[in-house]
């Protein structure tokens, strides 16, 4: 959660760099032809549509050269299973709400018995929003552009305001752990490993660990201040459109973080004595990086990367896919 904060004028400097970054602007990225899109509004999807098996195999998995999370680099095994090519759509988790009912975490109030201090303006519906600064920033931490916004949720990823008509095949955001859990189940699904879903990110080696120029929906410029959107978008693209890795899966890396199965862990070093930090219960994996990734300042839209989510807590920029394992 965050609070407002004063921000000193951005210097002039700043609004010349954010001129010369418009001429960056490829339009051409604009035509790109995405994935043909699957509509799943009409009805419940089959259990092995839009799904790609993945083999069974041994990787090393984590990375010693980027992020401490990351670390330490170990070999692990990886059974058989098929997974998403794309990330789910709105229109997918749309057929979803539609068939059950269901109501996400972002569209319910918290309730008085849960986190006890938290204060009463973040008990309301709502989840979490990026809002770009319009103002250069004494420091650069995530919560000065994080904003608990009332009324966000998967139909209003942006608040209130924002809708998601004519954006079906954008990854559904706005959902928590629990709620991508429920989408699976109810697909006969599971949501991936950490370790299942960075085999099936690095396709064999085909995606390096290390690119910090990837053919992905990531960041191009100065963040948080300027995208030049050179690849064609500013903010969630369509699913599909980019290359897809060596196993035929699209936005494994960038476009929106996505939640995995696992309990978070501040490194993959086995640590017995390790308790979850009571002040973020149950928080989850998410892995791939998302569109707000930039080799400016996050350069997590690497198959290794990871970081923690709030299992209970939905926000603009995270999504997921699922898995089966019986097929």
């Amino acid at each position: 959660m965050t609070a407002a904060i004063s921000v000193r004028r951005a210097p002039v400097y700043v609004s010349t760099l954010a001129i010369l970054l418009l001429f960056c602007f490829n339009p051409a990225a604009l035509s790109a032809t995405c994935m043909p899109f699957h509509d799943a509004s009409n009805g419940v999807p089959d259990a092995r549509s839009t799904m790609i098996e993945i083999p069974a195999g041994r990787f090393m998995m984590g990375s010693n050269s980027h992020y401490p999370e990351e670390a330490p680099s170990r070999e692990v095994s990886v059974g058989a299973f098929m997974i998403s090519s794309h990330e789910v759509t709105n229109s997918e988790f749309a057929a979803f709400v539609k068939a059950t009912g269901y109501v996400t975490t972002a569209e319910k109030s918290v309730p008085p018995d849960k986190y006890p201090d938290l204060p009463e303006a973040y008990r309301v519906p709502g989840a979490m929003v990026f809002v770009m600064p319009a103002d250069t920033l004494p420091q650069l931490v995530p919560s000065m552009w994080w904003v608990f916004t009332p009324g966000a949720n998967w139909r209003h990823p942006s608040g209130p305001a924002s809708t998601i008509e004519a954006h079906d095949a954008d990854p559904v955001t706005q959902v928590s752990w629990e709620d991508a859990k429920a989408y699976a189940k109810w697909r006969g699904h599971d949501l991936p490993t950490e370790a299942e879903w960075e085999w099936a990110a690095r396709a064999r080696g085909d995606v390096p660990s290390d690119d910090l120029q990837p053919d992905a929906n990531i960041w191009e410029g100065i963040f948080p201040y300027f995208d030049t959107a050179s690849d064609g978008y500013h903010g969630l693209a369509p699913v599909g459109c980019f290359k897809p890795n060596g196993y035929g899966l699209y936005d494994m890396i960038g476009n929106v973080w996505e939640w995995t199965e696992d309990l978070y862990r501040p490194s993959h070093s086995p640590d017995p004595s390790f308790v979850e930090d009571p002040r973020y219960p149950q928080r989850r994996v998410i892995k791939g990086g998302s569109w707000m990734c930039s080799n400016t300042y996050c350069g997590r839209y690497r198959p290794s990367a990871r970081q923690p989510g709030d299992a209970d807590l939905g926000s603009s920029h995270t999504g997921f896919r699922t898995v089966l394992r019986s097929y």
